[in-house]
């Protein structure tokens, strides 16, 4: 999961053209990245920035070994940007922080190339997404130092390093014999693009044949499953040419099932079909080895990284033309239930060769590795008996605990999983011992993976020190306790008490995805609530509202109201006696709870789906924003009534100041735009500041010394420079706390100030985690200072999320009518498949308004597909129709009410996906 990009604007702030490529075949604009310019300038303060430890958090879809520099290793993320391996502290370090607003998406890296040659120089292909989400076109960054600066040149079209099919490649190759010869592989039916001077110039190659045509679905009316993934990689056979002379033999992936690989024997001129290619899948990975005169193949019947289920491993000999299927598992076989991607091949002993399941969900990945150029092969685990596996390996994450994600499956799964989205999956060329390779969490990798050869087991740890590449939605850092609380998207959030330490478990009981919405009582803060998404479907028993009363360290949950699956926003009263909950699901409405949560009672006058807050000294008022208009409640959340206050932005977040009631603090939703407002009246009326064009969110931290007031701290613009910002004065003035280097694409969303060092802050990033900043004088503490002024009503603000999501917002509208009376909705999963079975649940909801009996399920597979054996319920079937009644619930489903069931089955062909799925009763 990744936030949706909303409505993202952006500013000039770091990259600057100063020159157009010249010449009749360029068609790529040169910029150098450095910092711009303004008529005047803020302040700025020096800052240290370091991440919030919590290593990892996000997918790793590229890792990269230089061939010639022992140690030179490159990775790249889908949103958080690329990293460069430190060997001697086992560790990475990011090279895109100067990223920042004015393209933010440029933190999404689909390709990167280390060049063989002359070694301080890399390559990276940018850009986040190829429709409309991000505004801008990618670019080829290239740099010259290793990644510590950058030069890039903007592309005539998007680039999509978060979209479908962003595992396979690399696009981005570098001729080995002469190094200024660079290709690139592009999506959206663009092509194959060459430069041939270290990458400022690049034009595309016209005589190249097909620039694919493989979409995921081409009915998605977003642009985000249309789009055709295109050229996928490039593979050059260094031994067809001699140094400094362009290599003759070079190989490109396309996706198209029936034309995947491509080849040309003169040096790029000319291009033609590989004879003979294996067509009826997409060649995700292709690894030349120049030694043997050998093209390996791993393929997937889907693009990725989150599906594929059918695939093959092929090998093409050079000097006979001849292709030979050496699938550890063949597609043929009714045990194939995955793709293959992650192919790596052993460089000082090239017959060795490894694969690894594109998606394996259960009951994990499985990586094959061969010693004789795939003649025969050994799996990392082998069935036993069932449920009981064999293993190669140990696994050791005691350096990040919380990869276990707080579960304890039932055998044969365990945790932590091996991993899952292994699209790469590299071997050292200097040293056959050491292996990394990605997950959609970590980097996970090994030291001595020959062991697996002589039959001992291969220890696995996390590599990912370093990398972090968590999306942040809120940030809470109360007066007592913990430093800081976090929510965040895919791994649900932490509690850290050491920020230069993993912290050993996300939130659990219950665990979510994702958590929207943090909030402490102000006056208790040991008192906490958190708001977060999962499929309602999936743990039907578990709610998407928790809480705490002991600062974090353990949570346990509530009731909640029917038919939530998104968090929302939740605030806590400022004495933690009563919390006040808007869902993030449509039309949902604002609910109160006295006590926790044990029950919700609905809240009037308050728009469903409204922002919430609560006022930090006064226990009954709380607030909420909902388009462009301000909601006060002076009885603890049970009333609201909305205030006079106009000219307030539809789309923003707002806060209220601890110590002071009634003082409430509102931005816009864009950084480069709107600003922020201040209300000292309870949200009565706004006065929008002058000091301040744009701003994104806001957060306080303590006072400075000889102040009273905390200081404010933003992502926002002024004078005409979007940064990271903090004021002293309420305002008045504002230093610049962050510099070019420290940019963090479009972070922001959530900031928040320490209330207990002067000059801390905490900032969110989508993808880069959790940054924290201290005034390079040190940190300063001393004795809490207390705000003035005392008003007593308040504030404006609605969500807008400002990132760039791994999957598109949802599509569906919501209903325009009500619902008939004693009307049944169903949803379907498959939740585990093996070699010729599977495991569903189907989930029924009445969305009537009268109680449902005689209601069943029906679903169609495609492509003639049959089930042959169902177990749960009662069935019925005819051919590749079945229908499932299930008669647990004594015929009668209540309104609102919902009944889960599962059952087992077996397939003929393809994994049992329903095409459709349909319930009916009255």
């Amino acid at each position: 999961m990744r936030r949706s990009p909303g409505g993202v604007l952006v500013s000039a702030a770091t990259a600057t053209a100063v020159a157009v490529a010249t010449g009749a075949v360029a068609a790529a604009a040169q910029l150098i990245i450095g910092p711009s310019t303004s008529a005047s300038a803020a302040v700025v303060e020096p800052y240290s920035w370091k991440n919030v430890r919590i290593d990892g958090g996000g997918f790793v879809p590229g890792i990269v070994f230089n061939q010639t520099e022992r140690n030179l290793i490159y990775a790249r993320t889908d949103i958080g940007g690329a990293y460069r391996w430190e060997q001697a502290s086992q560790s990475w370090t990011p090279l895109l922080d100067w990223v920042g607003w004015d393209r933010w998406g440029w933190n999404g890296v689909l390709s990167i190339a280390t060049d063989p040659v002359q070694t301080n120089r890399v390559y990276a292909a940018v850009g986040m997404y190829t429709n409309n989400w991000d505004p801008n076109n990618g670019a080829i960054l290239r740099s010259a130092d290793k990644g510590a600066t950058w030069q890039a040149t903007e592309l005539p079209f998007k680039v999509g390093g978060n979209m479908p099919g962003r595992g396979q490649g690399e696009r981005l190759a570098i001729d080995p014999n002469r190094n200024s010869i660079l290709y690139y592989g592009a999506e959206g039916g663009n092509g194959l693009w060459r430069s041939t001077d270290h990458g400022v110039t690049w034009a595309k190659v016209a005589s190249f044949p097909n620039p694919g045509n493989y979409v995921q679905d081409p009915g998605d009316s977003s642009g985000y499953l249309s789009q055709n993934q295109g050229v996928t990689w490039v593979g050059f056979d260094r031994s067809t040419g001699t140094a400094g002379n362009t290599t003759q033999t070079i190989y490109v992936g396309v996706a198209d099932k029936q034309n995947p690989i491509y080849r040309s024997t003169d040096g790029g001129t000319s291009w033609a079909r590989l004879p003979g290619s294996p067509t009826g899948y997409l060649a995700h990975k292709g690894v030349v080895d120049h030694i043997g005169g050998h093209l390996y193949l791993a393929t997937s019947d889907t693009g990725g990284p989150y599906d594929g289920g059918k695939g093959d491993v092929w090998k093409f000999s050079r000097s006979t033309g001849a292709w030979t299927r050496i699938s550890p598992i063949p597609s043929s076989s009714s045990d194939d239930y995955f793709g293959y991607s992650g192919l790596t091949i052993d460089r000082q002993n090239p017959d060795t060769i490894m694969v690894a399941t594109q998606v394996s969900w259960w009951p994990d990945a499985i990586f094959f590795r061969s010693t004789d150029g795939g003649a025969t092969w050994t799996r990392i685990w082998d069935w036993t008996s069932y449920p009981n596996r064999s293993k190669h390996y140990t696994m050791d994450v005691a350096s990040v605990p919380w990869l276990t994600f707080g579960s304890n499956p039932a055998p044969p799964e365990e945790t932590p999983k091996l991993g899952w989205m292994n699209e790469s999956l590299e071997i050292d060329p200097f040293d056959g011992n050491r292996l990394m390779y990605g997950t959609g969490a970590t980097i996970y990798g090994t030291t001595n993976l020959r062991d697996w050869d002589s039959g001992s087991q291969i220890t696995i740890r996390p590599m990912v020190k370093g990398l972090e590449e968590t999306a942040v939605l809120d940030l809470v850092s109360p007066p007592t306790g913990a430093s800081l609380i976090s929510g965040l998207g895919d791994v649900g959030g932490f509690r850290h008490t050491n920020l230069d330490a993993v912290p050993p478990m996300m939130f659990t009981s219950p665990i979510f995805t994702s958590t929207t919405s943090l909030d402490y009582a102000e006056s208790n803060p040991a008192v906490m609530v958190r708001a977060g998404n999962f499929t309602d479907a999936d743990r039907p028993n578990d709610s998407h509202v928790a809480f705490s009363t002991d600062g974090g360290a353990n949570w346990f949950q509530g009731t909640e109201p029917g038919g939530i699956n998104s968090g929302g926003t939740v605030a806590a009263s400022a004495d933690g006696s009563r919390f006040v909950w808007a869902p993030g699901d449509s039309g949902q409405p604002v609910v109160r709870s006295v006590g926790f949560g044990n029950t919700w009672t609905t809240a009037t006058g308050i728009p469903a789906n409204a922002r919430i807050e609560s006022d930090r000294v006064d226990p009954n008022r709380f607030y909420g924003l909902s388009g462009g208009r301000f909601y006060v409640s002076t009885d603890g959340g049970a009333s609201f009534t909305a205030t006079a206050a106009t000219g307030l932005p539809t789309d923003g977040r707002f806060t209220a100041l601890p110590g002071t009631a009634g003082d409430i603090w509102l931005t816009g939703a864009e950084a480069a735009s709107g600003g922020i407002w201040r209300s000292t009246d309870a949200g009565a009326s706004f006065t929008k500041l002058t000091t301040i064009t744009g701003a994104v969110s806001v957060g306080f931290g303590r006072a400075a010394p000889g102040r009273t007031h905390p200081a404010v701290f933003t992502m926002g613009t002024v004078d005409g420079r979007t940064g990271v910002y903090r004021s002293d004065d309420t305002g008045v003035t504002w230093v610049r706390i962050n510099d070019d280097q420290h940019q963090y694409g479009n972070a922001g969303e959530a900031i928040t100030g320490d209330p207990r060092i002067y000059g801390r802050v905490y900032l969110g990033t989508n993808g880069r985690g959790i940054l924290y900043g201290d005034r390079l004088g040190g940190p300063t503490t001393g004795p809490t200072a207390t705000p003035t002024g005392s008003p007593t009503t308040g504030p404006t603000g609605s969500p807008s999320p400002t990132g760039a999501p791994t999957t598109p917002p949802p599509t569906t509208p919501p209903p325009t009518s009500s619902p008939p009376a004693g009307a049944c909705a169903a949803s379907y999963r498959v939740t585990n498949s093996w070699s010729g079975g599977f495991q569903a649940e189907v989930t029924v909801r009445n969305t009537g308004s009268s109680a449902v009996t005689g209601w069943a399920v029906g679903w169609t597979f495609p492509d003639g597909q049959t089930i042959s054996q169902l177990w749960g319920g009662t069935h019925t079937q005819t051919g590749a129709n079945v229908t499932v009644r299930n008669l647990s619930y004594n015929g009668n489903l209540a309104p609102n009410a919902t009944t889960t069931f599962g059952f087992l089955g077996t397939w003929a062909g393809v994994n049992g996906v329903p095409a459709t799925i349909s319930c009916t009763g009255s």
